[in-house]
């Protein structure tokens, strides 16, 4: 389904009755990844999943958006479509935003898989360094190009103009007084050999929540697909 929100045609997904589970995906992924986690709860909750701006159906944003942006859109959503405090679970990228939504906006439950936001300065390595101070040296400007194809993350190579400057606004914000605000109870649920969350990362944000408990589970950043049969049971028990 679509639903014009912000000037945009976002896709949707919408089905099952009873309380209301808003799922809100990862960078780079779409409704079908967060759909295995909707289809367990289907019976005995209304679930519904969105493509994010730039991912799925959903055409990309026309400027570089931040992570308030896309809130702003889930909480648009939820108004439109007449969701009342709803159990919020959001993925990597869609748990910043889900950290943004609920430190603002009223939610019953918050659950966050894999979702970084505190923001840590990473050290450079040395073909970075070099390529940034051969950027500034005269008639160099042209290296900014082969910069972006040779440096910097999997997902940022693989992303269009504008969904490189969305990740930037995004990696670049700390929610950490954000995640102080949360005053629902919020269950972390983090795979030990997560990589691009490590666990060290959950176990501080544990620390910033008024409510919060974190379980480790074996696994990556898709822990709670690898995970699933657990995760479902956990969640049955949370909710």
């Amino acid at each position: 389904m679509k639903i014009k929100l912000k000037d945009l045609d976002i896709n949707y997904v919408q089905y099952g009755e009873g309380k209301d589970i808003v799922l809100l995906h990862g960078w780079g992924q779409n409704i079908e990844m967060m759909k295995f986690l909707g289809d367990r709860f289907c019976e005995d909750y209304r679930i519904t999943i969105l493509d994010f701006p730039g991912y799925g159906e959903s055409p990309e944003p026309s400027s570089a958006w931040f992570i308030s942006d896309y809130c702003e859109l889930v909480h648009d959503l939820i108004v439109k479509l007449k969701i009342d405090n709803p159990i919020l679970i959001g993925h990597s990228f869609g748990g910043r935003v889900a950290i943004k939504y609920a430190s603002l906006y009223d939610v019953s439950k918050l659950v966050l898989f894999g979702a970084p936001c505190i923001r840590k300065n990473k050290e450079l390595d040395a073909k970075t360094k070099f390529l940034k101070w051969a950027k500034t040296l005269p008639g160099m400007n042209g290296i900014g190009e082969y910069m972006k194809k040779y440096i910097g993350s999997r997902d940022y190579k693989a992303a269009s103009p504008i969904m490189r400057q969305v990740l930037v606004n995004t990696v670049n914000e700390d929610l950490s007084e954000d995640a102080k605000k949360i005053k629902c109870p919020t269950l972390l649920i983090w795979g030990t050999n997560d990589t691009e969350a490590p666990i060290e990362d959950a176990r501080e944000l544990e620390k910033l929540l008024s409510d919060g408990a974190l379980i480790e589970l074996s696994g990556t950043h898709y822990a709670y697909i690898e995970n699933l049969d657990q995760v479902t049971n956990i969640l049955y028990n949370f909710f």
